[in-house]
């Protein structure tokens, strides 16, 4: 396990953290992308590596402190006009700030052009940079069931079960999702599962829940999720009092669920599946959109038709089998916002029995009745997605524009420097009890190949970039690990001169090593080879030695293997 000062690490954490040789990481060094924004900016580790790198030049180090002091004008600017806004009155932006655009992009610019140039190739001459190839290397390290502790299970997913889990390097946890092959095959699910997690590799945002590992065991693929452990927003609305939410926590979680959807928009992809279920909250009262299954990309300049969705949730137009881009996502968000405020779903009451084909002739052809906690503004289900708020050219701007945000400081939240109105006791269990979530049947008459190996090789592709990074960054393993050596001079792990330390070996690898130095030292000569007879099975004469006989030898393996085993799986 790993408890005290380490912070859930094993206890051989540093040792799976170990950085290897720079001369080690040649080949990566001539293959990675040596583009600045991708190094320098888009990657945690990438951009606090180069940071230290602009720290050793004061011309250098001054760039960095304008960019930062322009986010920090930028942040404050927003706040200024935030504070207007609440008072209703209408600022000309211009006449306040007049240069506003030119600080917030022309400079900006013209600073990371001049650190792009001359400044990025030094960095790539300098032992900062080998050490971000050295932390490379390790984010490319194979990712096994080994790299985690196993916890209890936290749900049910449509291909298996949501259990929690614990990087043991880092102590971090996560939720892992557990998609069994075989359950995939017979459902024809691949390509669903397949596109669910490639979704999750583009998508980086405080809003969508990360994927940080794909890996699989022998029986199934594993996502290794963002855990939340708030529960779901359909538990809150129902089982914590009275149905719904009063009208600033409606409004902070739509606030949210509409910068998640921006950014999904951003990369040109449409969720398709929003639902009280799917919207979790975390530890302190944040909450992020989950279960990307039927999210897909849009191409760009075209429409897409799909009739996909949750029942009571999809939108006309998806009813219809139209053609569309984004605009369900915000007929979803409306239908979310009614079931916030009302404590009912728009188109079915709680717990009403009725037929798919009834519910949607209710979505196409009924109003929807609005009770005394709706204000105008709350009310946001448009059938016609051309007259739908965020369908029109300003899309997400647009959402965010409208008065019923008007309290919304979006700046402010993006950077998540706003504070949830509801904050979940960590001492409660936001869920159905595990003995009351239906376990799988057992797959039959299903067998796995060679082409669906072919299919998890694209899925256990391991570590994914910027969530590892920022994992090493949360946990202080970086700050614990990102050492060099005195005065500014090369640590021995990144001196091309000096050669990498032999690999160290294992507890077993060394205790065999010794009974033979032990055996060829005590006994010499005396020692008869081994004879091989074609004929016979191989025998092994040795002297009669308790410590090397064979049976107890075995018993030695095992019970080391026993103990290492225990040491790492500790909570």
């Amino acid at each position: 396990g790993g408890g005290g000062k380490r912070k859930g690490r094993s206890k051989k954490w540093k040792e799976i953290l170990r950085f290897p040789h720079i001369s080690q990481c040649t080949e990566l060094g001539n293959s990675i992308e040596r583009e600045y924004f991708s190094i320098c900016e888009k990657q945690p580790i990438g951009r606090l590596l180069f940071r230290l790198f602009c720290e050793t030049r004061p011309k250098l180090q001054r760039c960095i402190q304008l960019l930062d002091a322009m986010v920090y004008f930028y942040i404050c600017i927003k706040n200024i006009l935030f504070f207007f806004k609440l008072r209703n009155r209408k600022v000309n932006h211009q006449l306040l700030f007049p240069k506003r655009s030119i600080v917030n992009k022309r400079f900006a610019v013209a600073v990371h052009d001049y650190l792009s140039g001359a400044p990025f190739a030094d960095y790539q001459n300098s032992m900062y940079f080998d050490r971000f190839l050295q932390w490379k290397m390790l984010e490319r390290q194979p990712i096994t069931k080994d790299t985690f502790r196993q916890y209890r299970v936290l749900g049910k997913g449509g291909f298996g079960e949501v259990c929690a889990c614990q990087v043991r390097a880092t102590g971090k946890m996560y939720a892992c999702k557990k998609l069994e092959k075989k359950r995939i095959k017979k459902r024809k699910g691949e390509s669903m599962a397949l596109n669910e997690k490639q979704i999750l590799e583009k998508v980086n945002s405080r809003f969508v829940v990360s994927l940080a590992y794909a890996y699989e065991t022998k029986d199934a693929l594993c996502l290794v999720l963002t855990i939340m452990n708030g529960g779901d927003l359909k538990f809150h609305i129902y089982n914590m009092g009275t149905p719904g939410f009063d009208k600033d926590r409606v409004q902070f979680y739509a606030a949210q669920i509409c910068c998640g959807l921006e950014h999904l928009h951003r990369e040109s992809i449409v969720y398709r599946d929003l639902k009280p279920e799917n919207i979790l909250l975390d530890d302190n009262g944040h909450i992020r959109i989950s279960d990307l299954g039927l999210a897909i990309k849009v191409p760009d300049g075209e429409l897409i038709r799909g009739r996909v969705g949750t029942v009571g949730y999809m939108a006309p137009e998806v009813i219809n089998n139209e053609k569309y881009a984004m605009y369900p996502d915000w007929w979803g968000l409306g239908c979310l916002i009614y079931e916030m405020t009302a404590g009912r779903s728009p188109f079915r009451a709680r717990k009403e029995r009725v037929k798919r084909e009834e519910v949607e002739r209710r979505v196409q052809d009924e109003e929807e009745e609005y009770n005394d906690k709706f204000t105008e503004d709350a009310k946001l289900l448009t059938k016609d997605p051309k007259q739908r708020l965020g369908c029109k050219a300003d899309g997400a701007a647009g959402v965010k524009a409208h008065s019923f945000f008007k309290n919304i400081n979006f700046k402010r939240m993006e950077a998540g420097m706003v504070e949830p109105p509801f904050v979940p006791d960590p001492r409660a269990v936001y869920c159905k009890d595990v003995l009351d979530i239906e376990q799988f049947s057992t797959v039959k008459g299903v067998n796995l190949d060679q082409t669906d190996n072919d299919f998890y090789s694209k899925f256990a592709t391991g570590s994914v970039s910027i969530p590892w990074q920022n994992e090493m960054i949360e946990t202080e393993c970086f700050r614990d690990l990102n050492v060099f050596g005195p005065h500014g001079t090369r640590s021995p792990d990144l001196d091309w001169n000096q050669p990498p330390e032999p690999p160290r070996r294992s507890l077993l690898d060394r205790i065999f090593r010794r009974h033979v130095s032990e055996r060829t030292g005590t006994l010499g000569k005396q020692a008869k080879p081994i004879s091989i007879n074609p004929r016979k099975s191989i025998s092994l004469f040795l002297p009669q030695h308790p410590e090397v006989s064979i049976s107890n030898s075995r018993v030695q393996s095992s019970s080391v293997n026993s103990v290492d085993s225990m040491s790492n799986s500790a909570p």
